[in-house]
């Protein structure tokens, strides 16, 4: 088995194996181990938006390995009940640059950002903007459900989908 068919393993391994549930398209574990298998037993910083029912928080922190700092961004104020599980929850609208340049001056130096959240273009243009804006060192963006700039829903009366921009 090669390095990344492992990395994918363990990656699964540690979604199924999470105490709480967490929605994932599993197809994109081979991006996850693409875009963050180099942060593997290393002490990092990792951000997730969209942190719904928190599964995904302890995945993270399960692969990553204990010197991970891993960090919920969520809009609903109860996900600050993982807090009590040792992660670091901020609430608010990744939709709002304010927000965002507030909560990077909180958390500092980052690693990687993976964008599961809201999923409307202005959200995840903002998201991609002040991550940019407030990155410090080499890290890595993750945006996940591009797609739904194909969607009507998603980024009505709004001038740029979210991959319009992005080109």
């Amino acid at each position: 088995m090669n390095h990344h068919q492992e990395h994918l393993t363990n990656l699964k391994e540690c979604w199924k194996n999470s105490p709480f549930p967490s929605i994932k398209l599993t197809n994109y574990f081979d991006s996850y181990v693409e875009a963050f298998s180099h942060l593997v037993g290393k002490k990092c910083v990792f951000i997730e938006t969209g942190i719904l029912d928190g599964g995904s928080l302890f995945m993270w922190r399960d692969w990553l390995g204990p010197e991970a700092k891993i960090i919920g961004i969520d809009l609903n104020p109860a996900a600050k009940k993982w807090e009590e599980y040792g992660f670091e929850i901020y609430i608010g609208d990744q939709g709002d640059p304010l927000f965002w340049k507030d909560t990077f001056q909180k958390i500092g130096p980052f690693d990687a950002l993976l964008d599961d959240g809201g999923h409307q273009s202005f959200q995840q243009i903002n998201t991609c903007i002040e991550s940019i804006n407030h990155a410090s060192k080499p890290c890595v963006i993750a945006i996940e459900d591009t797609a739904t700039s194909l969607m009507k829903d998603f980024h009505q009366n709004k001038k740029y989908t979210f991959l319009e921009y992005s080109k």
